[in-house]
């Protein structure tokens, strides 16, 4: 069972809310549920670490004393007027005699893509590919092995 568990977690400004539940290729099938009013953050910002971070844990406890279980890792929710998405782009050059794109490639032209200036008060917490463009063709969701 403890493989097929996912925890979510969702920080908002009235309360933090912990869902642990079992998905299997049929169902999800919800454990456990925890709830906490949210203290420590203001409009979607921390204002209080210590406070939030209490409240935060009272959520969890709950969810996992309903769960029987303890949660190993959890998807948190980030939302609010100080997260920005950012579109890059970037380009690499692939040198293989073969001209395949291989993983490594990908890899290379996400970090390329990453590689832009931000402020001191911003850093990248995720990065999600929208499209490649090989040799002008546009659209291309996964261009491994072309």
């Amino acid at each position: 069972m403890e493989n097929n568990i996912v925890v979510g977690l969702d920080i908002g400004t009235t309360k933090i809310a912990a869902l642990i539940a079992e998905v299997t290729h049929k169902e999800i099938k919800l454990l456990g549920v925890g709830t906490h009013p949210s203290v420590g953050l203001k409009r979607g910002m921390v204002v209080n670490i210590e406070h939030t971070v209490d409240s935060i844990r009272k959520a969890m406890a709950q969810a996992e004393r309903m769960a029987g279980i303890t949660a190993k890792s959890v998807y948190v929710g980030i939302a609010g007027d100080h997260v920005r998405g950012i579109n890059s782009h970037a380009v690499v050059a692939v040198g293989r005699d073969d001209h395949e794109i291989t993983d490594d490639d990908v890899r290379r032209v996400i970090d390329a893509a990453k590689a832009i200036t931000m402020p001191m008060d911003r850093e990248i917490i995720h990065v999600i590919p929208q499209e490649f463009i090989v040799d002008t063709q546009e659209g291309i969701r996964n261009p491994i092995g072309l």
